[in-house]
């Protein structure tokens, strides 16, 4: 049989155990070309650079969006 303890566990004696649980803020820095806080050693969401060099399209959600409304307005 596995051990049991012999008395309840002080809510003090649980936290101290579990102390490095606690939530952290995210290292956020902001970015080069923009300014705007970004995460360390990622791609920026708000103009896309990363390392001083366009990595992603920022605009192609909005593209999307605009050729799929132009489409329904063609179908009906």
């Amino acid at each position: 049989m596995p051990a049991v303890p012999k008395k309840k566990t002080s809510h003090a004696k649980q936290g101290k155990r579990r102390r490095h649980l606690v939530l952290k803020p995210l290292p956020l820095v902001p970015c080069p070309q923009c300014h705007r806080p970004k995460l360390d050693h990622h791609a920026c969401p708000t103009c896309g650079t990363y390392h001083g060099r366009a990595v992603l399209d920022v605009g192609a959600k909005d593209r999307k969006r605009q050729e799929r409304a132009r489409r329904e307005q063609q179908g009906r």
